[in-house]
């Protein structure tokens, strides 16, 4: 047998309680809203292990089309457990982080939409200046700000060539 080789990471999956109010914040943030679909029945919950479900889904996709941000909205079963609020250190604790080309423009419009600062917009080195943010429904958002060309690559190559 043909070992199977990784082609992509296709999306993230994150289930809210508005799917409106989510597909309106990520699409200020600057995601493009792919598209909606209700996602239902016994074989939907096959794969999920839920059995019958029923779920609303909108698909959201990055400017340059290479990520994608699945949002679920749980008709049937309802949710039973809420991370939300756990810290960023909590086991199985998911964030996603964006990189943006002006973050003190878009934490002013995120505002709008109740997202604040976890703690403060910090500089890493020459490269970046970061934050999190609680954003809707209180999502774990990391937002980057690239100052200069060196890339993630660029940063890990320069620390292992110190040694």
């Amino acid at each position: 047998m043909i070992k199977s080789k990784l082609l992509e990471m296709h999306n993230i999956g994150i289930v809210v309680e508005s799917l409106d109010k989510a597909v309106a914040f990520f699409i200020e943030i600057g995601l493009i809203l792919e598209g909606r679909m209700m996602v239902e029945g016994e074989w939907a919950g096959r794969v999920t292990g839920l059995g019958n479900q029923s779920v609303e889904i909108a698909m959201m996709v990055t400017p340059d089309g290479h990520s994608r941000l699945e949002l679920s909205q749980f008709l049937t079963p309802h949710t039973i457990s809420d991370h939300r609020t756990a810290p960023v250190n909590s086991l199985g604790y998911l964030r996603i982080m964006f990189r943006v080309d002006n973050l003190d423009e878009l934490l002013i419009r995120l505002e709008k939409f109740g997202a604040r600062v976890v703690d403060e917009v910090v500089q890493f080195g020459e490269t970046y200046r970061l934050c999190y943010i609680r954003g809707v429904e209180g999502l774990l958002i990391g937002l980057a700000e690239q100052l200069g060309g060196d890339t993630e690559t660029d940063i890990l190559e320069n620390k292992y060539d110190d040694k």
